[in-house]
């Protein structure tokens, strides 16, 4: 009886131990690919490797660049809200969450375009949420709320139809023109930024 039980033991231990091997192996392997570019190898491994430890940190923020970087945006929102699940400070699973978010808003798929609004509030969600976090990388965001500020105004703005719609939109341009202008403050020169400001400018007075 002790040698069943024994045996039982052993063998249970070396397939706990050979799970764990493979599952190092599948991040490992994620890892290189992920270091080297490789971000569909990298996918095909670390999705292996977060089957396996669905709340490893590491492993879902790699998964969630490599999907955003393969243009994946679903998977990889939903990598990162796995992430701010297990890590809920980490302010680049936000900042990159918006990114996604807003990508769909703007070339949404056609079961995704009833939600297009839905993903410009929740984009400028994630990047407002990524400020609360974030130190050196603030402009960065600023930039990205800026665009989905301007990006979600220009949506708004193919259906205005009434006086305080267009005052709704109004106020979303002025937001983006705010962001900007932070922005400018560390970079004042910064060419594209100043161009966006111009652009924000003149759409606000097309509405007028």
């Amino acid at each position: 009886m002790n040698y069943l039980k024994n045996t039982f033991l052993f063998l249970f231990t070396v397939s706990i131990s050979s799970a764990s091997f493979a599952q190092s192996n599948f991040e490992k392997m994620g890892t290189q690919a992920y270091m080297k570019s490789d971000y569909k190898g990298a996918v095909a491994q670390l999705e292996k490797a977060s089957s396996g430890d669905p709340n490893n940190a590491k492993v879902l923020k790699m998964l969630g660049y490599s999907y955003f970087q393969c243009a994946d945006y679903e998977s990889a929102i939903d990598a990162y809200s796995r992430l701010i699940t297990v890590k809920p400070d980490d302010f680049s699973a936000y900042y990159y969450r918006g990114k996604a978010r807003l990508n769909i808003a703007n070339a949404p798929k056609e079961s995704l375009n009833q939600m297009r609004e839905s993903f410009y509030l929740s984009a400028i969600k994630d990047f407002t949420k990524a400020l609360s976090f974030s130190g050196e990388e603030e402009v960065q965001i600023l930039q990205n709320r800026g665009i989905a500020y301007k990006d979600y105004a220009i949506f708004k703005s193919y259906k205005i139809k009434k006086g305080p719609e267009k005052t709704a939109c109004v106020a979303l341009f002025n937001n983006a023109t705010a962001d900007f202008q932070k922005v400018l403050t560390v970079y004042p020169l910064k060419k594209d930024i100043i161009a966006l400001v111009d652009y924000v400018k003149a759409q606000v007075t097309s509405l007028k």
